[in-house]
């Protein structure tokens, strides 16, 4: 379903990585890795269309993405290593904006429901301004609880970083449920973990 062919990564002038191709079927989590620096993040942005590779191209259904951009969004959730959920809005609001962006409707109960999965259901109605990093976090991650039929790739950018044991379970469990719906997961992770889907490693040498 997603693929790279012969991807080239050049930030500020010094080149990250060249001729990075690989393949990940449905139902297969890519797991990705490589030192601080090496162009981990970069790369999870050429995945979504974020940054223009320096030559190559990513595919997706065997098509490149630059030619299917709005039809290839509408099926990729990424959430990257910094929160990207908005200070004014409480948890709930954040999850609700969050899932309009990506055209699913949803009720302030079904987003309490998603953060509770989490263990935020009393920070719900919380502006998240008030909450702490790693609540924060657990609060972007609560969009993968949410019902969403149309997501069959997920991008993540480090997603058990600064979360509990229990967290860290939720969101494999999380992660596990959609592989096992035939979608695909990419995600850096510095933790050890195991999933029960088929797993699949790529290291960006520096």
């Amino acid at each position: 379903m997603l693929a790279a062919q012969n991807l080239h990564c050049v930030r500020g002038g010094r080149q990250l990585f060249a001729d990075l191709s690989f393949a990940v079927p449905a139902g297969t989590l890519l797991r990705v890795s490589g030192a601080n620096g090496a162009g981990k993040t970069s790369l999870l942005r050429m995945l979504c269309g974020l940054l223009l590779p320096g030559g190559g191209d990513v595919l997706w259904r065997d098509a490149p993405i630059r030619q299917q951009r709005e039809a290839y969004w509408r099926e990729l959730r990424y959430i990257g290593h910094l929160a990207g959920i908005k200070d004014e809005f409480t948890a709930a609001e954040n999850l609700i904006f969050a899932a309009a962006l990506s055209g699913v409707d949803i009720t302030a109960a079904i987003a309490r429901a998603a953060l509770e999965q989490l263990g935020l259901a009393r920070f719900a109605h919380m502006p998240v301004r008030m909450l702490s990093q790693g609540q924060r976090r657990r609060v972007a991650l609560a969009r993968l609880a949410l019902p969403d039929t149309t997501a069959a790739l997920w991008v993540l950018d480090e997603p058990l970083s600064a979360l509990d044991n229990d967290a860290a379970d939720c969101v494999l469990s999380l992660i596990d449920a959609r592989l096992a719906a035939g979608a695909v997961v990419v995600m850096t992770s510095h933790q050890p973990f195991t999933i029960a889907a088929e797993l699949r490693s790529i290291s960006i040498p520096v």
